[in-house]
């Protein structure tokens, strides 16, 4: 922990000021994946609560605000591209802030095998649908955009950023075009299954049941997460003690907004019945909102198509940035070796973290499909628990890291205390009622022992980071007892 008190940032030779505001925000939505979030995720929160999907979406993003304060207040006191890693060694040792930066890290692998798997089939999907389903060519494909994502994380920031710019508007583009042929169909009656909008929609009691509710915020909580890495970025922004904590509100807020408008027009023309295009039709499930841009953009459902793919490569190249960039603070304060720590000289950009990232990446991919499609599937189940684990902690170093100067001011006892606090309390019930639910042998595609596959595939990787981190600390203290011997030796004794 010393050596994060000690050592000032800024030195590890990533570039500087290069990131604007919007660029900032821009990166933050991309990470999210909106179009994609959504498109993968509305179906499942519907068949998990029916009509109260608007407020499931909106019940999560209380949690996610909260956190937001938090990495905006640590990022201010800060500003380090370890993020979690870095403010929860401070906080509670050097431990617990390596297990955050493993649960980051386990996110970042996670999402871009599975990203890589839907730009790969939607590329097909858009080119020559009748090959979208080709196992084989589809992993071909969506290795190829890993390592076309991170050839732009390597080439420069710089080229990251530009392309964010333009394909976050493409994305909400994309979604004002379906949102507006769906509004016409509701009002011109020609929407196949039309619900008149409902305040009950809004109903936080009305759920079915408890199960159920966190089953939705688990679920709801994946379309958020993502925001968090124009932190990750910080040092790269101008003004890096400011910018990136505005940005990652600003974000978690607009995203709220799309969330829930783009859920009520939908739910308005489809309804959320189980037949035709019913939201809770559980064959559209896994792709519902171009199951309902079929029936309400007729021939411009492609628009949707484009949207999803576009989603997809920009959340894979940004999604490659927070790991990178994490372990490459995690080697500078001698958590991870050193050669996780190389940039280089020309593009300021982390070398052997970035490529490493996109190789675990495309590894995990390969292999979770070569094992079972269904193993890849629940492995983005286990994605909820990395989110609450890791935020949670973000959550609660800022609470116990300003525990002294709560009390200087009301803004500090809110945005420093009480908010982060409740917000890392709602990830850790999250947390711990999502694992309890995932014992279920029935909980997702698959089971092992008995116990859900979910379960195992979560809480598993995240005890071989305990196991992972033993060893390292291990056999560095006793690197550093050679280092010392060594250097106590005259200089004639010496190799």
């Amino acid at each position: 922990m010393s050596l994060l008190r000690d050592r000032p940032t800024g030195r590890k030779g990533l570039s500087k000021n290069d990131i604007s505001l919007w660029g900032s925000i821009s990166i933050g939505l991309s990470s999210t994946a909106p179009v994609y979030s959504l498109t993968a995720t509305l179906g499942f929160v519907v068949l998990a609560v029916g009509a109260q999907a608007p407020i499931a979406f909106v019940l999560a993003f209380i949690p996610m605000l909260f956190t937001a304060f938090a990495y905006r207040e640590l990022n201010n006191d800060m500003a380090d591209c370890g993020t979690t890693f870095v403010w929860a060694s401070r906080a509670f040792g050097k431990f617990t802030g390596w297990m955050g930066g493993w649960g980051l890290a386990l996110s970042g692998v996670v999402v871009v095998a599975n990203l890589a798997q839907i730009a790969g089939q939607y590329l097909w999907l858009l080119i020559a649908p009748q090959l979208a389903d080709n196992t084989v060519l589809v992993t071909a494909t969506g290795v190829a955009f890993i390592a076309a994502m991170t050839w732009v994380n390597y080439r420069g920031i710089d080229l990251g950023e530009k392309m964010q710019q333009t394909l976050v508007w493409v994305q909400y583009a994309a979604l004002a075009v379906f949102v507006g042929f769906a509004v016409v169909g509701y009002a011109n009656g020609t929407a196949p299954a039309p619900a008149a909008p409902s305040l009950d929609w809004f109903n936080p009691l009305a759920f079915p049941d408890f199960s159920a509710f966190t089953h939705a915020i688990l679920l709801a909580l994946f379309v958020y997460w993502g925001w968090d890495t124009c932190l990750a970025l910080n040092e790269e922004t101008r003004e890096p003690g400011s910018i990136p904590g505005r940005a990652a509100i600003a974000s978690s807020v607009v995203l709220l907004g799309t969330y829930v408008a783009v859920t009520v027009v939908a739910m308005m023309f489809a309804g959320v019945g189980s037949d035709g295009v019913g939201l809770a039709n559980g064959g559209n499930a896994g792709d519902v909102l171009y199951a309902v841009a079929q029936s309400a953009m007729g021939p411009w459902a492609w628009v949707m198509v484009v949207a999803v793919l576009v989603s997809a490569v920009s959340s894979t190249q940004t999604t490659i940035l927070p790991t990178a960039r994490g372990t490459l603070s995690m080697a500078v304060h001698r958590a991870l070796p050193a050669r996780f720590g190389a940039v280089h000289a020309r593009y300021l950009t982390p070398t052997f973290s970035t490529i490493l990232m996109g190789v675990v990446a495309a590894v995990f991919y390969v292999g979770m499909t070569l094992v079972s499609g269904n193993v890849l599937a629940d492995s983005i189940g286990a994605l909820g628990l990395y989110i609450a684990f890791y935020y949670g902690l973000t959550g609660f170093a800022c609470a116990w890291q300003f525990r002294h100067t709560l009390g200087h001011s009301a803004r500090n006892l809110w945005f420093r205390g009480i908010l982060p606090a409740a917000g890392a309390v709602l990830m850790a019930v999250a947390f711990v009622a999502s694992a309890v639910d995932m014992l279920r042998p029935d909980y997702g595609y698959t089971q092992f022992f008995g116990v859900g596959g979910t379960f195992v595939i979560g809480i598993g990787s995240l005890l071989l980071g305990v196991v992972l981190m033993g060893w390292w600390y291990r056999t560095a203290a006793r690197r550093r007892e050679a280092e010392d011997a060594l250097a106590a030796l005259p200089p004639s004794y010496r190799p």
